[in-house]
């Protein structure tokens, strides 16, 4: 209970946090296509976020490291709510666009401050416990982030106004705490070409999720609306998503630490793409039809991610972690700035259910990649599964610990 209470402030403002960044998203959408912006423009914001989001990941550890902890987490924050409040005096898909990466980057910033927070802070026998805590109230804070669209009427000021509020209030906790600050970690290198040299199938898995949630995250509303969903049926759609990743992670890692890592990725792929045939099967079957479909692409595509990382990192050396899940993010965000903008024009040209025909592709892909790697070279001894956020360049040594446990080790 002490552990939990000291970290109080730090978990205050993840969940804060992600009410205010996590809305962004379906509420530029839906307010996008209220203001008669084109499909592919909605697409381009999406793509923009992670672009912020990607450069905050790279630059917030040097800012860490230049001017401290809280006064990073303050000037992240600020930034994403100067561009949460200025999406209603200039409405133009350029500067959404502009705005949305300061949005990204703020996510980013704020991510690595609180995880290098976490890490300094850690024992190894409190490490256990407080990420669990932190998983579930950066996931329960992304849940109720896509329901409050709901509640939000689109290209409002008030709208806007009330993630700006969220996002402010972020700051509070972190920079009111009492505790010291821990000393600031080195920043990570970026070196994409090892995550290739440690697994190719992994490099690979990594992209393909961000393609995949990225189009589904920054996209979807854009389908929910030309299948006929309202705006409340939008949020739940998109927190159908969520939770379905959420429900998978421990089957999902109960599998990935008894068998073979490569045929679990190969698994997903069928399954995602099982799920793509239903949810366009299911798009004309009514509201829960379209919920069930959301609730089972979700299921078999978020956990995509944590396995293609965990089967890199079995072929990584303890000393490499930290710049490996560094060299993941950043194929992550390549996957994901591509994906909306490409997502959204092929909607405006071939209708909602060419999205899902190209992700169909995508995991036909990464099936037929993961079985040639299958038969290139037997595999090794397996880390412990971890779910793994996207969201700093430091996730990696903050999990580090738990991935050189072995698979079934107790958690500390």
């Amino acid at each position: 209970m002490r552990l939990l209470i000291s970290f109080a402030a730090l978990f205050a403002s993840v969940l804060l946090l992600q009410l205010g960044s996590g809305g962004v998203a379906p509420l530029d959408a839906v307010s996008g296509l209220e203001l008669h912006f084109t499909k592919a423009q909605v697409g381009m914001l999406g793509s923009a976020h992670f672009l912020g989001f990607f450069i905050g990941c790279w630059w917030a550890p040097r800012l860490m490291g230049s001017i401290g902890h809280s006064r990073a987490f303050a000037a992240c924050a600020s930034a994403g709510a100067i561009g949460m409040l200025a999406h209603m005096m200039w409405v133009d898909p350029m500067a959404w666009a502009g705005f949305r990466v300061l949005s990204g980057l703020s996510v980013a910033g704020c991510y690595t401050v609180i995880e290098s927070w976490l890490q300094g802070k850690l024992t190894n026998e409190t490490r256990g416990r407080a990420t669990g805590v932190y998983r579930v109230v950066d996931v329960s804070g992304s849940l109720v982030a896509q329901l409050l669209i709901s509640v939000l009427p689109p290209a409002s000021y008030m709208s806007y106004n009330l993630l700006a509020i969220f996002c402010c209030a972020a700051l509070l906790p972190l920079t009111l705490t009492r505790a010291d600050q821990p000393a600031t970690p080195a920043a990570p290198r970026l070196r994409p070409r090892l995550a290739f040299e440690c697994s190719p199938l992994g490099s690979m898995g990594v992209i393909v999720s961000g393609i995949t949630g990225a189009a589904f995250r920054m996209v979807g509303p854009i389908y929910g609306i030309a299948v006929g969903l309202s705006t409340g049926e939008i949020a739940l759609f998109l927190a159908a998503y969520v939770a379905g990743g959420g429900l998978a992670q421990i089957p999902v890692g109960w599998l990935a630490d008894k068998y073979d890592r490569r045929m679990i990725l190969v698994w997903l792929s069928i399954g995602a793409i099982l799920a793509c045939f239903a949810t366009i099967a299911l798009s004309g079957a009514g509201t829960a039809g379209v919920m069930i479909g959301a609730g089972l692409f979700g299921f078999t595509t978020i956990p995509i991610y944590s396995v293609a990382s965990a089967h890199g990192h079995d072929y990584a050396r303890p000393d490499q972690r930290v710049e490996l899940s560094a060299a993941q993010m950043f194929l992550y965000a390549v996957g994901a700035i591509a994906s909306p903008v490409v997502m959204s024009a092929l909607i405006a040209a071939q209708g909602p259910k060419a999205m899902f025909v190209l992700i169909m592709a995508v995991h036909a892909l990464l099936i037929v990649f993961g079985l040639t790697r299958m038969r290139a070279r037997p595999s090794v001894a397996r880390t412990s599964y971890v779910y793994v956020p996207r969201t700093s360049f430091l996730i990696g040594r903050l999990l580090g610990k738990a991935r050189d446990r072995a698979p079934g080790e107790a958690g500390e």
